[in-house]
């Protein structure tokens, strides 16, 4: 049973992201680089599909450790984040920064270690809190760094230290709310301007 939910939890966290970002390639005409959009959204299923795959290395309990699709993790990652946030910034020096982070990031795992590539992911991830709330100007983007960064590191923490893979539950849910904040925070834009 505990299999069970651990597999539905990591799903709905590759399924959902992927849903939205379909969906999102027709939709929010009044951004730009709506494209990217998509791409975000879809990127971040990606992660959580490499995740899935690398989680049968290891019997789907969790390990710290470096892997072809940990890297892959980590690399889409930093590439759907980076895609959300340059979505909406039009500054072309901003946008090249973020696109360099983002490569940092991925380069660093495969170079060093996926500590530093954690530095360049929160960076990341600060790029696209600030670009976002400039743009949409949404209260509900705190949930954001709330279930995506507080909650799965905290989960992630707990996971790590105790080995209880309970943790491990609890990651994907919170990420995919954070993925969903993103949605709703578009679709309300979306009806402001329309």
């Amino acid at each position: 049973m505990f299999f069970l939910i651990l597999l539905l939890a990591h799903l709905q966290a590759a399924i959902i992201p992927i849903i939205l970002g379909i969906n999102s390639f027709n939709k929010f005409k009044s951004i730009n680089k709506r494209k990217k959009i998509a791409l975000g959204f879809i990127f971040l299923g990606l992660a959580s599909i490499s995740e899935m795959i690398d989680h049968t290395q290891t019997s789907w309990i969790y390990i710290n450790h470096s892997s072809l699709f940990n890297w892959l993790f980590y690399s889409f990652l930093s590439l759907g984040l980076t895609c959300l946030s340059v979505s909406v910034i039009k500054n072309k020096f901003i946008q090249t920064t973020n696109l360099c982070t983002a490569f940092c990031a991925i380069t660093s795992y495969l170079l060093f270690d996926k500590t530093i590539s954690l530095f360049f992911q929160v960076t990341i991830s600060i790029f696209l809190i600030i670009s976002w709330q400039r743009a949409f100007k949404d209260w509900l983007l705190i949930l954001y760094p709330i279930f995506g960064i507080i909650f799965t590191t905290f989960f992630g923490t707990n996971l790590l230290n105790t080995g209880d893979q309970f943790w491990h539950i609890l990651i994907g849910p919170s990420g995919t709310t954070s993925v969903l904040t993103f949605y709703l925070i578009l679709k309300r834009w979306d009806n402001k301007v329309n």
